[in-house]
């Protein structure tokens, strides 16, 4: 099935690798396996074949009508899920929505609907996984036709933390994979996990990574490994102890020139460096402050010292109203809620001396008008700088969509988990899935 006309349908099911990595087959075409280790559906003829597509559209729920809050999950997936129907594949997506047990545990008909909004083509969702009514709607199917099939996750095995090939014994992949001539996974911001609906279908069909994935990949990597300089990096958020193994590993590149830290991350090391922060602020920091996190903050600090940079100053919630304080004048029961003006100026400065800018969290409580300084003038020097630009993160994204600044980021990532992971250089379960069936397949 490497890239061609539907005509040579079989010649390309004679594809065999060669010692070089390509793909080659008795028909005399060959192609190479993306630089990145794995197959795109630039190697795929896709016309008449049966194509099983995962995506993560898992999207925020409001909790009291159990409706989707945000459709831009949703749509991050289209252009993949565009070009396999335009190509006159038969379509049929995978995808999760919450955890069995959670509020947000909910069919996927929403998300059906958005997709055919998106696609402004009906995508069909048939409440069923594995049983006779998915296998009929499958076998249904007409080239350009696209189907989705119910919550993933209420296949009891899903989550199981157990290898690709373990994966590939079970009933999901026993009973789907038969349906199918080639899976495609697209699921970025799931990449992280090794579930069975993520990495059971490459051991046993060829396998490719979708246009978000591919995308995701090749950006994200080039950001981390070889961004232009200057590179600036800034983190908001709220849990420095999750922060901290990032900030770790992005301190030890050569290529990271700054790393600017706010939001509770920021004041929550500024607090371990003895800094006051209020008590309001301290009883949110100390939450998973562990001695060892302690230790190795005040060690980032010492090694690195010279490209971190934290708040200066802060702006408290005083009766509802925005006060700016010294660090040293913060009153003792101080609710912190944004970075202050001195540290704005000093963010500023560095970002606009920056050729990449790469924001995950927004530095304060962007919802609330009064704490919103900090994030909307640090993404208007971000688009000033006219460095390249990547934010990660719902809530980075939601921020960029409210201020009206979303278009003008060179590139939003849809990963949270999965991005902090390869930001660190671990290992990604689906990626090495990917890698692993490009050279079986």
């Amino acid at each position: 099935m490497v890239a061609g006309n539907s005509d040579e349908s079989s010649c390309l099911k004679e594809a065999v690798h060669e010692r070089d990595g390509s793909l080659s087959n008795s028909c005399g075409s060959a192609r190479t396996v993306s630089g990145m280790g794995f197959h795109t559906l630039d190697d795929f003829s896709l016309r008449g074949r049966r194509v099983l597509l995962r995506i993560d559209i898992n999207s925020p729920v409001d909790e009291r009508t159990l409706r989707l809050e945000d459709g831009s999950k949703v749509k991050a997936s289209i252009p993949t899920v565009r070009e396999i129907v335009d190509r006159g594949a038969k379509l049929v997506i995978l995808a999760h929505q919450g955890r069995p047990g959670d509020y947000d545990f909910i069919p996927l008909n929403e998300h059906a609907q958005y997709l055919s909004q998106f696609l402004s083509k009906k995508i069909r969702y048939v409440d069923d996984l594995t049983g006779q009514h998915a296998l009929k709607a499958i076998d249904s199917l007409s080239e350009g036709d696209g189907l989705l099939l119910k919550n993933v996750r209420s296949f009891p095995e899903e989550q199981a933390k157990k290898t690709p090939e373990e994966h590939a014994e079970s009933g999901l992949v026993k009973t789907l994979s038969p349906k199918f001539d080639l899976f495609v996974n697209d699921a970025f911001g799931s990449s992280h996990r090794s579930h069975a609906s993520l990495v059971g279908f490459t051991t046993v069909l060829p396998s490719a990574a979708g246009r978000l994935m591919e995308r995701e990949v090749r950006t994200l990597t080039n950001v981390i490994q070889n961004p232009k300089r200057p590179s600036t990096f800034i983190f908001g958020g709220t849990k420095f102890a999750d922060a901290l193994p990032v900030l770790q590993k992005l301190a030890e590149r050569d290529t990271v020139d700054n790393i600017l830290i706010a939001g509770l991350a920021g004041y929550t090391l500024v607090w371990v460096l003895g800094n006051r922060i209020g008590s309001k602020t301290e009883e949110l920091a100390k939450k998973d402050l562990t001695p060892e996190i302690k230790d190795g903050a005040k060690k980032l600090v010492e090694t690195y010292g010279a490209k971190i940079h934290v708040p200066i100053d802060a702006a408290a919630d005083v009766n509802g109203h925005r006060r700016e304080y010294k660090l040293h004048d913060l009153p003792a029961d101080a609710a912190v809620k944004d970075i202050g003006s001195d540290t704005i100026d000093k963010f500023r400065r560095i970002v606009l001396g920056s050729k990449t800018v790469f924001l995950s969290g927004p530095p304060g409580v962007f919802e609330k008008a009064e704490f919103c300084k900090g994030t909307c003038d640090l993404f208007d020097a971000i688009i000033e700088s006219e460095a390249f630009s990547v934010i990660g993160g719902g809530h980075s994204s939601a921020a960029a969509n409210k201020l009206g600044v979303l278009e003008r980021i060179s590139y939003v990532s849809t990963g949270g988990g999965a991005l902090e992971r390869l930001m660190m250089g671990k290992s990604m379960p689906v990626i090495e899935a990917l890698r692993n069936s490009a050279k079986r397949f």
